[in-house]
């Protein structure tokens, strides 16, 4: 099949998988992995294969351009020693934990002969980055707090570009190479500083360029080339890309869209920025399936079990120990978002590509291989699936019974409410009696009053209801209003300056809704 049609086919299934995880209720990118599986056993597609050329050059800049443009960043620096916290000595202390729970392990059950140390950092360097796009979507649709969000979401950035840079500084260490602390310690700060700096120097010259032009088609391109260009300049210059586009992408999304850009432009921009991170992760997560081979993991069942449990061991111990090291400062965090971080701290397609790309001539490969794609298989479906009962069970987002029971109450009003429209429809056909008719509006009657009571019950009892309800009404009557304003238009009943007006203070009042929305 050829690959504009196999493109096609994998929108077409994504596209699919969307409508049925909304009606499952289950995370989107879960089930785009699930479909992959399936489908890649089946073999009914043969889609591209995941590689680090095809990730480098179209899935990770837009990804993490889309999260750092969206990312505030008071409040990424109001939790700044958590994040750097987890990110950059949390990630080494968490390689060499993984690497020595793994080691004996596998060398006492006789995975393979001669499973080093060495063999173990470099497979616990490929775990190292977190993809929790399925746990932040999971957060917001149940109301999770919203600083949870900021260090799960902060982090991951962090932790993809530092886990990149330490991957190779492992490799090398595990080919033989000698490296002293000060040169390992010179590369890093080298890399991940050089990155940041060309990042930021994009991002601001891309910010600048925004407040002297009013063009949301030539704004977003931009956006667009910061995003890939702060990534390619980086990475040619042999200096960490993904450190490079989150500056680029916290500075155009904070500082350019804020100084530079009106709110329609505003709008335009975070709504096509929006599109690229759903169509990128659905193919992305699409190819993850399609790139596992369950027979394999399947039978290398008990090494993929070891090796989950050393990953997630080693996460919850540096987890722990960041929070009691924050203890005593303003950026602790409860106790019970630990086992949330922890169990929140999923592998993606950034760990799989990283693994096919290792040295054939580097010895267990093909083990190493097989034990992260299974560790990012186990952490998808198994974190991704469990995590909103981890939730619930926490306390951390209202209990699932009175979300449910919420939307129950909200779907009866709207059923009533239709039918009172259909009785009344019914009424002015004639025909029928004037009894039935009073007896028959007054049950319904009832029914809306009971129903708008419960639900003024359930808005005093929980406030994140309330709040959602409001956000979605206003937004919904900001929409109306612009439809209405552009339709008179198209009429000839208003002119093009007055349209244009008119969509210029309801975009305003739009971006200030959201962002009273983002601040709670």
């Amino acid at each position: 099949m050829a690959h504009e049609l196999i493109f096609v086919a994998l929108f077409l299934v994504a596209t699919a998988v969307a409508l049925v995880a909304r009606a499952l209720r289950m995370p989107y990118t879960v089930a785009l992995v699930v479909t992959g599986l399936t489908l890649g056993a089946t073999r009914v597609l043969s889609p591209p294969h995941l590689t680090q050329e095809l990730l480098y050059a179209v899935f990770l800049p837009g990804l993490v351009f889309e999260a750092a443009f969206h990312l505030d960043f008071k409040k990424f620096w109001a939790n700044k020693l958590a994040i750097h916290a987890l990110a950059v000595p949390g990630l080494i202390v968490a390689i060499s934990l993984t690497a020595l729970i793994l080691v004996p392990v596998a060398n006492s059950l006789h995975f393979v002969e001669g499973f080093t140390f060495a063999h173990g950092l470099v497979f616990a360097a490929l775990l190292a980055a977190t993809d929790p796009i399925a746990v932040v979507g999971l957060f917001k649709s149940l109301g999770a707090p919203r600083r949870l969000m900021v260090l799960v979401e902060g982090e991951s950035l962090l932790n993809d570009g530092t886990a990149v840079v330490v991957f190779s500084l492992v490799l090398a260490f595990a080919g033989g190479r000698s490296l002293s602390a000060a040169e390992v310690g010179l590369t890093f700060v080298r890399t991940v500083g050089g990155g940041l700096l060309v990042g930021a120097a994009i991002g601001y010259a891309t910010s600048k360029a925004t407040q002297r032009i009013e063009d949301a088609m030539i704004e977003i391109t931009l956006t667009t080339i910061a995003a890939y260009g702060s990534f390619a300049v980086a990475e040619r210059l042999h200096l960490s890309g993904v450190i490079a586009t989150v500056a680029a992408g916290m500075l155009c999304g904070n500082y350019g869209a804020r100084t530079g850009m009106s709110p329609s432009t505003r709008l335009a921009v975070e709504s096509f920025w929006e599109y690229v991170a759903f169509a990128l992760n659905s193919v992305v997560f699409l190819l993850i399936g399609f790139e596992v081979r369950l027979g394999a993991l399947l039978h290398a069942w008990k090494p993929v079990l070891v090796a989950f449990v050393a990953v997630t061991a080693a996460r919850a111990v540096v987890v722990s120990l960041v929070g009691l090291a924050l203890r005593g400062t303003r950026e602790r965090f409860p106790a019970s978002w630990v086992a949330v971080l922890t169990w929140g701290g999923l592998r993606g397609g950034l760990s799989m590509v990283l693994a096919l790309a290792l040295p054939r001539e580097l010895a267990h490969r093909e083990l190493i291989v097989t034990m992260t794609f299974g560790v990012v298989v186990l952490s998808i479906l198994g974190q991704g699936l469990t995590m909103a009962p981890l939730l619930r069970r926490l306390g951390l987002v209202a209990a699932g019974t009175d979300r449910v029971r919420y939307e129950v109450v909200r779907g009866e009003q709207r059923a009533t409410t239709a039918a009172l429209a259909a009785l009344e429809q019914a009424a002015r056909g004639g025909g029928l009696s004037e009894q039935l008719l009073a007896d028959l509006r007054g049950e319904y009657q009832q029914r809306l009053a009971t129903s708008d009571e419960h639900l003024r019950e359930m808005h005093l009892a929980h406030e994140a209801l309330r709040r959602e309800e409001r956000h979605a009404l206003a937004r919904q009557l900001l929409l109306v209003e612009k439809d209405a304003a552009m339709l008179a238009h198209r009429e000839g009943a208003i002119g093009a300056e007055a349209v244009e007006e008119i969509l210029r203070d309801v975009d305003a009042r739009l971006v200030a809704l959201e962002d009273d929305s983002d601040a709670h």
